[in-house]
């Protein structure tokens, strides 16, 4: 299961990079928001507590930014 989600969480993940860097916003910010999510998910199966801190860092700076920017 972790496998699956790793790799969901890269692909998902280089699909918001691909959007970011083509300036298509806030869908680059939805899109990296679920791949952060889903690596947190695959983090806390392995038990990887510097994965854990990175995506939930990430998670965090993109929700904040996409409700600065939205509201």
């Amino acid at each position: 299961m972790a496998f699956y989600i790793k790799w969901t969480a890269t692909v998902v993940t280089l699909a918001g990079a691909v959007f970011a860097s083509l300036g298509i916003y806030p869908l680059s910010a939805m899109v990296l928001n679920t791949g952060s999510f889903l690596f947190l998910i695959w983090a806390f199966l392995i038990r990887d507590r510097a994965m854990i801190t990175v995506n939930a860092g990430l998670l965090s700076i993109y929700t904040g930014g996409l409700l600065y920017k939205l509201l």
